[in-house]
């Protein structure tokens, strides 16, 4: 039997992707010159975990236990080191162009070795460097996995989230500047973060519209290009701010997502189906066993004997078809493929026929 629940909620995604698009404010949908994020990462300890660390097989963490010990005058044979309360791990965090040195940040701790938990743990300073070995900052401080792993004496587990991976909210302190503020003077540059023509172009005219005088122009699908005005050149941070609150009607590319290992379906409000038909229909199988006893004799030499008699089933459900015309939103799209009363596996490959056909005006992503 069909999870109607299950049908319902997808249903309910291709409906909801249909509503068409609204105005997004142009800070959503993109960014000024100058604005970027840098990605960075080091590598570090954890210590204080309750025997749930890495064990003598993880190396590296040994290694990186001595040479740390080292640095405060310690020294102390590999072989002597009990590394359970401790775990390698390598740090990352995206840190935007607009941080200043002394600011704070979150960082993401991951395991490296085979610790079994990080709960309960505490990142020592750790330096954590862009792709060109530049040092932007330090982190340091407990971890919060949101989570837990327990093992007990006897071999029972109990788990909760990922306990081998966390954050350390605000534990990063950035050193150095990652690039000087950009200076505005005359012009400014709209970069889009999905490239569209027609997006573009609208964010030009909406720059227009609002102030005027042609200040905006749209230079190419990702690229909109913004005359500072006179009268805001002495207050050009205001004019950002301004500039970035305006309302765009923004327009995508029809997409069909489709995750086939979770069964979901998303839709999105520009696909269109040209007139088709469709049939569908299902095989099921079962098989059954029944075991059969044969009992011996009273007073006879044999032995009871069993027989299990494995019969197959074959049932094939009613076949049902359904022409589609020329369906100019998901709502139709939906209702067609809602009243074959299919699974949600059957919908992604009900869609893949289609494309396949020709039929689906959409591009077709499968996750």
């Amino acid at each position: 039997m069909l999870n109607k629940k299950f049908i319902a909620a997808i249903i309910t995604l291709l409906i909801f992707a249909s509503v068409q698009s609204h105005a997004q404010r142009i800070k959503d949908i993109a960014f000024l010159e100058g604005e970027y994020t840098e990605q960075v990462i080091g590598y570090g300890l954890i210590v204080g975990l309750a025997g749930t660390g890495d064990t003598y097989r993880s190396e590296f963490t040994i290694q990186s236990i001595t040479s740390m010990l080292k640095r405060f005058g310690i020294t102390v044979p590999q072989t002597d080191l009990k590394t359970k309360n401790v775990a390698g791990v390598m740090v990352t965090a995206t840190l935007n162009s607009y941080l200043k040195p002394g600011s704070k940040f979150d960082v993401v701790v991951s395991s490296m070795g085979d610790a079994k938990s990080l709960n309960g743990g505490t990142l020592l300073m750790t330096p954590i460097s862009g792709m060109n070995g530049t040092v932007y900052g330090y982190a340091q401080g407990p971890i919060s996995i949101g989570g837990y792993d327990y093992t007990t004496a006897t071999g029972n587990r109990i788990v909760k989230g990922h306990a081998l991976a966390g954050r350390v909210p605000r534990g990063g302190i950035l050193k150095s500047e990652i690039q000087p503020t950009t200076e505005y003077t005359q012009e400014i540059k709209i970069f889009l973060k999905e490239p569209d023509m027609q997006t573009s172009v609208n964010v030009s005219n909406v720059v227009n519209t609002k102030f005027g005088n042609g200040i905006a122009k749209s230079v190419s699908p990702a690229e909109v290009t913004v005359q500072i005005p006179q009268d805001k050149s002495a207050d050009v941070i205001g004019f950002l701010a301004e500039l970035e609150s305006l309302a765009v009607e923004t327009d995508v590319e029809a997409k069909v997502v489709l995750n086939e290992r979770t069964g979901t379906v998303v839709s999105g409000s520009n696909v269109v189906i040209q007139p088709v038909s469709i049939t569908h229909g299902s095989l099921n199988i079962t098989i059954r066993s029944y075991p059969m006893i044969s009992q011996p004799g009273a007073f006879s030499k044999g032995t009871t004997a069993v027989f299990n008699n494995i019969i197959p089933f074959a049932q094939q459900d009613s076949t049902k078809t359904i022409a589609l015309s020329k369906s100019a939103n998901v709502q139709e799209v939906a209702a067609a493929l809602n009243s074959l009363k299919v699974a949600p596996k059957d919908i992604i490959a009900i869609f893949q026929a289609l494309k396949e056909a020709g039929a689906l005006t959409a591009e077709l992503i499968i996750m």
